[in-house]
């Protein structure tokens, strides 16, 4: 009797830690946020000039807000710095994930696209600046390649790393189950089986599609949270740098909140995301 109630004291003192570690948890990154804005204001103490406080960041934000800027608002450049991404990342899913299914699926594809695409995979996505430029010009056009070009890579890596590392175990189990073609096992075991890795490859190129639009929107173009730095750099606007900045770190951390809550609608069987 005695060891059934210390079994069941232990599991409520188990509950109880697995509580206070998930507020913990929960709280953790507002804390973390509040440390890095009191370091930023005792920073700008020293040189608001070149580091200017939060509170006139937070005034340059305002000003964006209601006073376009290249004729656009603040909300206005960061839509066309998403539009940009989103363009680019639905070719690049588009064109991506098919490509990378067969390069890990079919053998002949491998030998031949495979190849190609792994000589071409190792140039930085920011090398074709110069070229892309010369061949397109500085228009909309370059800006959605050159984001296609660095979002495509991770998407096709990811997506023939999912069917190479499959377990062969998987393919037999769905032959015994009637799965007799090729077609048939890709459909119906492959692919569940592969989302997981593939939609990491989905996150991670949003990821990388940001940064390169940003990079390319600071080369040349008239919008775009790129466009906002370059501008502020041109004019030693320091506030409107930093706000942009802001706005790019922002819209990066939800985008990756997006993703992770797509993942988990998509892979809910995936016991690391719903974890988290």
């Amino acid at each position: 009797m005695a060891k059934l109630e210390n079994q069941v004291e232990h599991a409520g003192d188990v509950r109880q830690d697995s509580t206070v570690k998930k507020a913990v948890n929960a709280i953790l990154p507002f804390v973390s946020i509040i440390i890095l804005v009191l370091i930023w204001f005792i920073a700008s103490g020293y040189n608001s000039r070149i580091l200017p406080s939060p509170v006139a960041v937070i005034q340059r934000i305002g000003k964006l807000l209601v006073t376009p800027l290249s004729g656009s608002t603040l909300f206005g450049h960061a839509g066309i710095s998403l539009l940009r991404v989103f363009i680019s990342l639905f070719f690049a899913l588009l064109l991506g994930i098919p490509m990378g299914i067969l390069i890990g699926w079919n053998r002949t594809f491998s030998a031949t696209v495979g190849t190609i695409f792994e000589l071409i995979r190792p140039i930085p996505s920011l090398a074709w600046i110069p070229l892309i430029i010369v061949w397109f010009g500085i228009g909309e056009l370059p800006k959605i390649i050159m984001v296609f070009m660095a979002a495509l890579m991770p998407v096709v890596v990811n997506s023939y790393t999912a069917i190479k590392l499959l377990p062969p175990l998987y393919l037999d189990v769905g032959r015994m189950f009637n799965a007799s073609t090729d077609g048939e096992l890709l459909r119906n075991v492959v692919l569940p089986a592969s989302l997981p890795t593939i939609f990491a490859g989905v996150r991670n190129a949003t990821s990388v599609g940001w940064m390169v639009v940003l990079a390319a929107e600071m080369l040349a173009a008239k919008s775009g949270l790129g466009f906002l730095i370059n501008r502020g750099m041109e004019s030693f606007d320091v506030p409107l740098i930093m706000t942009g900045m802001v706005l790019i770190g922002v819209v990066g951390a939800l985008l990756a909140l997006a993703t992770n809550l797509i993942e988990r609608r998509l892979c809910p069987w995936n016991r690391g995301i719903v974890s988290e």
